[in-house]
């Protein structure tokens, strides 16, 4: 109810003086000692907090079984956290109303009046806990992964796919309805005229009461599309409906009834209404491409949906869980090329990770599941998991050419774009790579904060540096500990002439890595001039 409430009085409030609260809700425990309250019920909420959405709540797993189902709330499990303080892992959930759904009103009994007395130390604690959540977000209520200011719309017909509501009752079914979305969204990426926005910016939204016009507005896109999924016995249900986000118009809509067997056909439906709805030219290669299914087995479908979503996590546990998801559904059908590149990607990440003790034989494991997705089906995923590899191993002009492959396969794949700009990068062509990770951003707004810094890299090595700094802050925005940002926001800040903000800096990357080695940094470099102005601008900073 504290969120709706606030949800509504943003919407009459100007941008500066809108605020979001994060809310936390935890029940376990609590020491109260005159007017303070302390103890591990008190930490997990705090924890809980911080997991939270701006305008969200999260909740512990023993508030999920206390609710059970008395409430009309949706639940996305985000998995067992490893929280500072807390010994054990925390199972946290988002808690969101369910479409259409409206929360009793509050009220007290009688009884529950003369009880009252008695319940005000859980008030307390209650209050307490929203205090601090708000608090928290009232000295940063502005930080947001996306810009404010409007995107131009492009000349092309533009999209963004938001994530599909799951209505099947079970948060462990959202692994299938956000695999749906990534699936339409890879689909229409294919097309040439059309400019798809990335998936990892769109589900920034998930899980959110969204404006389409704002989301036009934040991501530059004239088309919306949004629906859900509802799967049980079988059967799946698909409502999807597209919008001209300008007008607010609806152009199309339809609810889909269909057995599960044929979900990869409904898929191939809803693509081609919407591109014959937006008028989209496409040429007979682009439709047999996109049209072009990995597989017949469902269940190794499901398999490589599940082990996405545990990919996307990025922690230990998670992606040798997802391994085992690919490998699965490799046994099931040993001709799915999109399982070998999942499963390279586990290998891929162990290496960039620190998560083997032999990061070489990873990099060839991968290096062999690319190849072999490669002799099923040419697609762009097997060729960017290449160029990923390729770069890992300093291997550019591999990069380069397996990454210019996976984007004449599919022109918005902004994850390959952004490795090409790396390589640009670290081989010199500093400029060209300003601008392929600026048309980068136009597809992916929520750009990770590694992608950022090399932006930011670039800016100074083309001695912008209030755009790099600019830049860098952003990155900052998203991962605050990140030491290597920090670094060359120093040496920006330093060679900017700004000494203060500088020394700041250079402070942050003496807390967060004490033993930076200034005189390897950058040693990716080609060209030696380009390290030697970074490394100039960190020792203006102070960093020796």
């Amino acid at each position: 109810s504290i969120q709706q409430e606030l949800a509504r009085r943003n919407r009459e409030l100007a941008d500066e003086r809108k605020v979001q609260f994060r809310i936390g809700v935890n029940l376990g425990e609590v020491i109260v000692d005159r007017d303070d309250l302390y103890g591990d019920g008190v930490n997990v909420a705090a924890r809980l907090e911080g997991l939270a959405d701006p305008g969200g709540v999260c909740i512990s797993d023993s508030v999920r079984s206390a609710i059970g189902k008395k409430l009309p709330l949706d639940y996305e499990f985000l998995g067992e956290q490893q929280v500072k303080n807390i010994a054990e892992p925390v199972k946290a959930y988002k808690a969101r109303l369910m479409p259409g759904a409206v929360l009793p009103a509050p009220g007290l009994s009688l009884e529950a009046r003369r009880r009252g007395h008695r319940r005000s130390v859980v008030s307390g604690v209650i209050a307490l806990l929203l205090i601090v959540a708000g608090v928290i977000a009232w000295l940063a209520p502005w930080t947001s992964e996306r810009e404010d200011a409007a995107l131009p719309l492009p000349e092309k017909p533009s999209i963004a796919v938001l994530p599909f509501d799951n209505l099947s009752g079970d948060p462990q079914q959202e692994y299938f309805s956000d695999g749906i979305s990534n699936d339409i969204i890879t689909d229409l990426s294919k097309f040439r005229d059309l400019l798809v926005i990335a998936s990892n910016t769109v589900f920034t939204y998930k899980g959110k009461a969204v404006n389409v016009q704002d989301v036009s507005r934040e991501l530059g896109v004239r088309y919306v599309l949004e629906g859900s999924v509802q799967r049980a016995d079988g059967k799946v249900r698909v409502n999807a409906q597209l919008i001209d986000a300008m007008t607010g118009h609806h152009l199309w809509a339809e609810r889909y009834d269909r057995e599960l067997k044929d979900l990869f056909v409904l898929q191939d439906e809803i693509v081609e209404t919407i591109v014959r709805t937006l008028a989209v030219k496409v040429r007979t290669v682009e439709r047999e491409r996109t049209m072009r299914k990995g597989t017949g087995s469902l269940e190794a479908y499901d398999y490589v949906l599940r082990g996405r979503e545990r990919l996307s996590r990025t922690t230990r546990a998670t992606n040798l869980e997802a391994r085992e998801m690919f490998q699965r559904a490799v046994e099931l059908d040993r001709r799915y090329a999109s399982a070998y590149v999942g499963l390279g990607w586990t290998y891929r990440k162990a290496a960039g990770h620190g998560w083997t003790e032999f990061p070489n034989q990873a990099l060839e494991r991968a290096h062999e599941l690319a190849q072999k997705a490669l002799e099923l089906e040419e697609s762009s995923d097997a060729y960017g998991l290449l160029g990923y590899i390729y770069l890992f191993r300093k291997q550019y002009d591999l990069a380069s050419h397996a990454l210019e492959r996976a984007l004449e396969l599919n022109p918005n794949d902004w994850e390959s774009l952004s490795v090409l700009a790396s390589t640009m990068l670290y081989t010199g062509r500093t400029e060209v790579a300003v601008q392929t990770f600026e048309t980068t951003l136009r597809f992916n707004p929520a750009m990770d904060s590694d992608k950022l810094m090399e932006l930011g890299i670039a800016y100074y090595l083309r001695s912008r540096y209030d755009d790099a700094i600019r830049t860098l802050q952003q990155g900052l925005g998203r991962n605050p500990d990140h030491p290597y940002l920090h670094a060359v926001l120093a040496a920006a800040h330093a060679q900017a002439g700004h000494r203060e903000d500088a020394a700041r800096a250079a402070a942050a990357v003496r807390r967060l890595h004490p033993f930076l080695e200034t005189d390897s940094f950058g040693d990716r470099f080609l060209n030696p001039e380009d390290q030697a102005h970074l490394i100039d601008g960190l020792r203006k900073a102070g960093l020796t």
